[in-house]
C-alpha cells in the first residue's frame, strides 16, 4: 500500500516493519516525530528518556536482552550519547541496535551545525543516509539487518529536509523477529585486555564493511549520457543534484556513507572527466576521495556553512538556478517570540529589570534574549546553565553572586541540570538557579518528561518532586513562585540574590499552549484611561501593540494572564 509519508514517519514505519520492540529517545527537532509516530504501534514499547545518554543505554540494554531496539535524537543529542556509543561499538551487539540521529543544517532549531558523520568515523560504526521517505523506511529496516550481521550499532542519519518533507512510500508488513537468548560473556566487560581485543575486532569489522560498501545496493551508480562530469553525493544533496543536473548527469549516490567504498569511487572517477562532490556541511566524502587518490572538486565551490538548496548548488557551480515560486507582496518580518501569556515572560521581565547576568539554557525560554526583554546573556548546551553559573560565580565572587542567575526548564533540568545543581550545593558557590517549571517539554512540541507525571503515551508515571530533589542534593533555600505575579517574583528574586548561600527558585505555571490549561477571557483597553505611555509594551507580549497612541490587545492571542495589567499605572487594561 502506498502512502504520502513524512520522512520521520517513514523511519518509524521502517523500525516497526523490521520488528523493533523497544525505542527509547529524547525529543529534539528535527528527530522528534520518529518516536512519536513509533509510539502509535502497540507492538513497540516507546519511552521518553531523561536524556540521550540514558536513551542509548536503555536501547542497548534491550538489544543485550535479545530484542531489536532503537533510540532517536538530534545531532547535539549524539554528543550526550557519545560516551556509551564508543564503548558499545567495541562491545558489539547480537540483537539489532539502530541509532537515529537527525542533523540540522541551517540551524533552524539548534545552537550549532555539527555533522554527525564525524561520529560514525570516530566511533567506527556504519552510517546509512536516506534521501527520501521511501529510503528512510527501507534504510531503517536494512540498518537492523546490518547491525545483526556485523554485530554493530548502526547510525541512521536524517537531516531537517528529509525528516520534515514528504514523499511516496510503499508500506510493508511487520516482521516478527524471535528474541535472541542472552548468553553471559565476560569478554563484554570493557577493561584492559578485553578492550584491546575488542578494538582489533572493530577494525576487522570496519574492513569487512568497507568491502560491503563496494557492492552494496545502498551505494548506487547512476550513469547518464554526459560523462564529462561525475558527481558523488548523498542524503538530501542527491535530490538537489538531480534537480540541477537532470537525468543526463553521472551520479554516485552513497547511501552507506560510512565506511565508504574505495574501488567503487576510483572506478567511477575513471569513467568521467571530472569529479564533483556535493555534500552538506563537512567535506567528509571529499576528504575520503582525496585520501584514496581521487582528485575532486568540493568545498572550493560548494558552501561549507548552512544547508544546501537546488539554488545554492546551481549558483555555486555557475549554473542558472531554476525559478522558484515567490509571493508578489512583501511579507513583514516575524521574529521569534514567546507566546502570548507565556509564564516565562514574567521571569525574564523581572531579571531584566534587576539587571541580572542570566546564564541561559536550551528551551523555548531561550527567546528571553529577544527585545524588549533582552534578558539572556549566553547559552551553551543542555544543563550548562547550572554548572556554568557555578564557574562564573567562582571567578567573580560576591560581585557576580549578587547579580547572576541560571535559568533552566523543567525538562532540561531532568535532562542534565541535576548534576549541575549538585555541584553548586556540594562546592557551595553562592549561586541562584531558577527552574522554569511549565509542566511540559515546550520547545519540541509538548512531550512529556520525568517532571510531568505522564509517559510518552499519556499514561500515569513517576514524577520528580523538584522541591524535594533540590533539598536532597543540599539546598536549604528552595522557593516556589508564580511567575505571573510580578511583585512576588521580584521580591523572591531579590531575597535569593541577597542570601549568603545557594538557592533555587522554582517558577511554576503551565505552558499556556497545553490543551488542558484553562484560558481566561481576553483583556480589554479602557481608551479613556490609556495615555499611550507604553509601559505595558515592556513585557514584549505579541498580543499587545500601540495604535493611534493607545494600547491595543489582539483578542485572538490574549489568554487573560493579566501580567500586562500589573504594568499599567492607570488601570487602563481591564478584564
Amino acid at each position: 500500500m502506498k502512502e504520502l509519508m513524512l520522512g520521520n514517519k517513514a523511519v518509524a514505519r521502517g523500525l516497526y516493519e523490521a520488528g523493533c520492540c523497544v525505542i527509547s529517545s529524547y525529543p529534539g527537532t528535527p528527530s522528534t516525530e520518529i518516536t512519536e509516530e513509533a509510539a502509535k504501534y502497540p507492538e513497540i514499547y516507546c519511552e521518553w528518556a531523561p536524556n540521550e545518554k540514558v536513551a542509548l543505554e536503555v536501547a542497548h540494554g534491550a538489544a543485550v536482552g535479545g530484542k531489536r531496539a532503537a533510540c532517536c535524537m538530534k545531532h547535539v543529542g549524539l554528543n550526550v550519547a557519545a560516551d556509551p556509543l564508543f564503548t558499545i561499538s567495541y562491545q558489539g551487539v547480537e540483537a539489532g541496535l539502530v541509532i537515529c540521529v537527525a542533523d540540522d543544517p541551517g540551524m533552524f532549531s539548534s545552537q550549532n551545525e555539527q555533522d554527525s558523520r564525524h561520529y560514525a568515523i570516530a566511533a567506527k560504526v556504519p552510517m546509512l543516509e536516506p534521501s527520501d521517505s521511501q529510503e528512510a523506511l527501507t534504510f531503517a529496516k536494512e540498518a537492523f539487518r546490518l547491525s545483526e550481521e556485523y554485530h554493530t550499532p548502526v547510525l541512521l542519519r536524517m537531516c531537517t529536509r528529509i525528516s520534515h518533507s514528504q514523499s511516496i512510500v510503499e508500506r510493508g508488513v511487520r516482521q516478527e523477529v524471535p528474541a535472541r537468548e542472552y548468553v553471559k560473556d565476560p569478554l563484554r566487560v570493557m577493561m584492559t585486555t578485553n578492550s584491546l581485543k575488542a578494538h582489533y575486532r572493530v577494525e576487522a569489522r570496519t574492513k569487512a564493511m568497507t568491502e560491503l560498501a563496494e557492492t552494496s545496493p545502498l551505494n548506487r551508480l547512476e550513469m547518464g549520457e554526459d560523462t564529462s562530469l561525475g558527481i558523488i553525493t548523498s542524503s538530501t544533496s542527491y535530490q538537489y543534484v538531480r534537480e540541477v543536473f537532470g537525468e543526463k548527469a553521472c551520479v554516485l549516490k552513497l547511501g552507506l556513507s560510512w565506511p565508504m567504498p574505495v574501488q567503487k569511487i576510483r572506478d567511477f572517477a575513471a569513467q568521467v572527466g571530472q569529479v564533483l562532490v556535493v555534500e552538506e556541511l563537512e567535506p567528509i566524502i571529499e576528504n575520503h576521495c582525496r585520501q584514496i587518490g581521487v582528485a575532486v572538486t568540493g568545498k572550493e565551490k560548494i558552501p561549507l556553512v548552512d544547508e544546501l538548496t537546488q539554488g545554492v548548488v546551481a549558483r555555486s557551480l555557475g549554473r542558472e538556478a531554476k525559478p522558484t515560486l515567490t509571493l508578489d507582496d512583501p511579507i513583514p518580518g516575524r521574529p521569534p517570540v514567546m507566546c502570548a501569556g507565556c509564564p516565562h515572560r514574567g521571569v525574564f521581565y523581572t531579571l531584566s529589570k534587576n539587571k541580572c547576568m542570566v546564564y541561559g539554557d536550551i528551551g523555548c525560554y531561550t527567546l528571553g534574549v529577544m527585545p524588549p526583554l533582552n534578558a539572556m546573556d549566553l547559552n551553551v548546551c543542555m544543563g550548562a546553565s547550572c554548572s556554568g553559573l557555578h564557574g562564573f560565580n567562582l571567578a567573580g565572587g560576591e560581585k557576580h553572586e549578587k547579580h547572576s542567575v541560571a535559568v533552566i526548564g523543567d525538562s532540561t533540568f531532568a535532562h542534565s541540570g541535576i548534576t549541575g545543581i549538585a555541584d553548586i550545593a556540594y562546592n557551595r558557590s553562592n549561586s541562584t538557579v531558577i527552574i522554569l517549571d511549565n509542566s511540559i517539554t515546550g520547545m519540541t512540541g509538548h512531550q512529556q518528561n520525568p517532571t510531568t507525571g505522564k509517559t510518552l503515551r499519556g499514561e500515569p508515571a513517576g514524577k520528580i518532586d523538584l522541591e524535594a530533589l533540590c533539598r536532597a542534593v543540599g539546598f536549604a533555600r528552595v522557593r516556589v513562585v508564580d511567575p505571573n505575579q510580578l511583585k512576588e517574583m521580584d521580591r523572591v528574586l531579590k531575597e535569593e540574590l541577597a542570601a549568603e548561600e545557594p538557592s533555587v527558585i522554582i517558577t511554576r505555571s503551565p505552558c499556556v499552549m497545553l490543551k488542558d490549561v484553562p484560558k481566561a477571557p481576553p483583556l480589554k483597553v479602557d481608551a479613556d484611561k490609556c495615555n499611550g505611555c507604553s509601559l505595558c509594551m515592556r513585557i514584549g507580549c505579541p498580543a499587545l501593540s500601540l495604535r493611534d497612541g493607545k494600547a491595543e490587545i489582539d483578542r485572538t492571542q490574549c489568554i487573560g494572564c493579566q501580567v500586562c495589567m500589573q504594568m499599567c499605572h492607570r488601570n487602563a487594561l481591564i478584564v
